[in-house]
């Protein structure tokens, strides 16, 4: 599974989860960082990547287009690194399951 992060989540995200997520990018690193959400969204469906995000634009769009990909969307204000970082180490199972689920398009984390 690899993991595009969406410009509101740091890019140092791909070091510190390499060892879970490797092949992970984020949007800041591939020139996507000043593109609509849909240009996003289709290059993360060409490439094979689920999006986390901060914000409910992902999906909405998912909504609209169907996945994939699809979207974890993790609803959490303002925090550390550190604290996403291990949102998304504990979920890994909740991951795994959504990038193996037929019929589920978006992963909510708290």
């Amino acid at each position: 599974m690899k993991l595009l992060f969406d410009q509101n989540l740091s890019p140092v995200l791909i070091n510190h989860l390499g060892d879970l997520y490797a092949g992970s990018n984020h949007v800041y690193n591939l020139n996507l960082d000043r593109v609509s959400d849909t240009e996003v969204w289709e290059y993360a469906r060409k490439e094979g990547f689920l999006i986390v995000t901060k914000d409910a634009d992902f999906s909405d769009v998912c909504t609209l287009r169907g996945f994939p990909p699809k979207i974890i969307w993790i609803i959490r204000g303002n925090c550390k690194t550190a604290n996403i970082e291990a949102i998304l180490r504990n979920h890994y199972d909740d991951i795994e399951a959504l990038n193996n689920d037929q019929t589920t398009g978006i992963l909510t984390l708290f």
